[in-house]
């Protein structure tokens, strides 16, 4: 077994007694990230962690290894269909964007957009939807919400910030996905979980490699080796993502007034 699997779990462990809290909760996807920080967190809070299960208009596939991987851990799971909430909201939000002047309105966003950058103001609704739900089923129980960021999406700042990024503890934060990968192995997590193409299910069909641009081995050799270890314009386009989501992994700045309140 790998020593990080027990040095992650004692971690958990000491944030969740400085913490006064009880247990952990964690949104379930149905992939791999999901899959082992679930697994570490019943190691380090035995009995006192949830799986949450948050579909909304998903692949039916991401929701069945969810249910595979509680399962197999014998995690207990909640199911809370988002699909209601999401349409109400982006129906009402739509309709206050439509208020605003002729030259400030957006493109009208659609889920089925060619162009992924006018999904992005749906697709984020969906994993702010599944924060707060996250957070309401923690903090009935007294819970810490658990993200399953790892370091290879943190760094380019794949996430959706106060989304999957509003969480209490990552405990793969620093490790990269093919680490994340050799972890779930020593874990027995399910052979199909493992080999599943990694997806954040944002629409039907989507793949974090496609919405990247490129694959997670890429990011790797830049992250491990340094930008020789990519072709030259493979390096400024990490690069630029890196500055681009600066602001999602730092507090919202404040200016630093030097003028006394009088």
């Amino acid at each position: 077994m790998d020593p990080r699997v027990s040095e992650i779990a004692s971690w958990l462990q000491q944030r969740v007694s400085a913490a006064s809290a009880r247990g952990l909760a964690v949104g379930l996807s149905g992939g791999i990230d999901s899959a082992v920080v679930v697994r570490l967190c019943q190691m380090a809070t035995p009995g006192r962690v949830v799986g949450v299960t948050m579909p909304c208009y998903s692949d039916p596939r991401d929701e069945a290894d969810a249910k595979l991987v509680a399962d197999h851990f014998g995690v207990p799971v909640v199911r809370m269909d988002l699909a209601p909430a999401y349409d109400r909201l982006v129906m009402d939000l739509q309709a206050v964007v439509s208020q605003l002047p002729v030259e400030q309105r957006p493109t009208a966003a659609t889920d089925a957009s060619p162009d992924i950058r006018a999904r992005v103001p749906l697709a984020n609704v969906k994993p702010r939807l599944r924060m707060a739900t996250l957070y309401f089923v923690a903090n009935s129980l007294n819970y810490l919400v658990v993200g399953t960021g790892n370091r290879s999406e943190l760094t380019i700042g794949y996430f959706t910030k106060y989304g999957d990024g509003g969480v209490d503890l990552l405990p793969i934060g620093d490790l990269l996905k093919s680490e994340v990968r050799a972890l779930a192995a020593d874990l027995g997590v399910p052979q199909p979980i493992i080999d599943k193409p990694p997806s954040a299910g944002l629409w039907l069909g989507q793949t974090d490699e496609a919405e990247m641009g490129f694959t997670y081995a890429d990011l790797e050799r830049y992250l491990t080796q340094g930008p020789s270890g990519v072709a030259p314009a493979l390096a400024m386009r990490i690069e630029r993502l890196v500055r681009a989501s600066d602001h999602k992994r730092a507090l919202a700045p404040a200016p630093d007034l030097k003028t006394p309140v009088r």
